[in-house]
């Protein structure tokens, strides 16, 4: 189980269509999604027009991509109110910087424009090592080396302590894959965000099943109904 299948299981079994994702890299997901309605955000795309097309020809899909190549505040800010003015976002993939803040940003812009059956999927919410949740900056000292998960998943316990109009809860593969909805939050957690600033690693490893109600991979298509 990885981002790709839980996309393509909504997709198929749930008739999700719109979809939009932050943090495209190489489009390795983009691409392979197949939508008329696909919007792309990204300040640094690390692909050409020549696999644009390429990939137009694997997938004829991508013919309808939209491309921003800007920080998603940046898009949230200028863009979205007219992108999605007739179209609600029905399936989202939070995969952009990997830190607190702008995840927390990325996931509260969506939501404005989410479908009320609409499902975002936020990636790098359950590192396995303290070396994955270091800074951006750290990172770049390393030359990018191993892993880097970032402190998503803070963000993860922001939204379970203060959007109780959310559910939300953390599938146990491809580094943690949060699920976020907007049905009720029955399990509220108490963290104010100072509180959730200041949490560690080690805080975490102690208290990550509870904190991120951590749910076997399967569990997805127990929760969407799709067996």
């Amino acid at each position: 189980m990885d981002r790709l299948s839980c996309i393509r299981a909504l997709m198929k079994k749930k008739k999700l269509k719109n979809y939009l994702e932050i943090g495209v890299f190489n489009g390795h997901i983009l691409f392979r999604v197949k939508s008329v309605f696909k919007i792309a955000v990204d300040p640094g795309f690390f692909f050409d027009s020549a696999r644009r097309v390429g990939k137009t020809f694997l997938n004829p899909y991508n013919i309808f991509n939209k491309y921003f190549p800007k920080t998603s505040d940046e898009f949230f800010l200028r863009d979205a109110p007219e992108v999605f003015k007739k179209k609600k976002v029905e399936i989202a993939l939070i995969d952009g910087m990997h830190e607190y803040e702008f995840a927390l940003r990325d996931v509260e812009n969506t939501i404005r424009y989410l479908s009320d059956e609409g499902v975002i999927i936020m990636h790098d919410c359950n590192p396995l090592s303290k070396e994955a949740t270091c800074t951006y900056k750290e990172w770049e000292a390393r030359n990018f080396e191993g892993t880097w998960n970032g402190d998503v998943w803070k963000t993860i316990l922001h939204l379970r302590s203060a959007r109780n109009d959310l559910d939300v809860f953390v599938l146990d593969c491809d580094h943690g894959l949060g699920i976020i909805t907007k049905k009720k939050n029955h399990k509220l957690l108490a963290f104010t965000k100072g509180e959730i600033e200041k949490l560690t690693y080690e805080d975490l490893d102690a208290n990550r099943n509870e904190w991120l109600d951590l749910k076997p991979a399967a569990y997805f298509y127990e929760y969407f109904g799709l067996k």
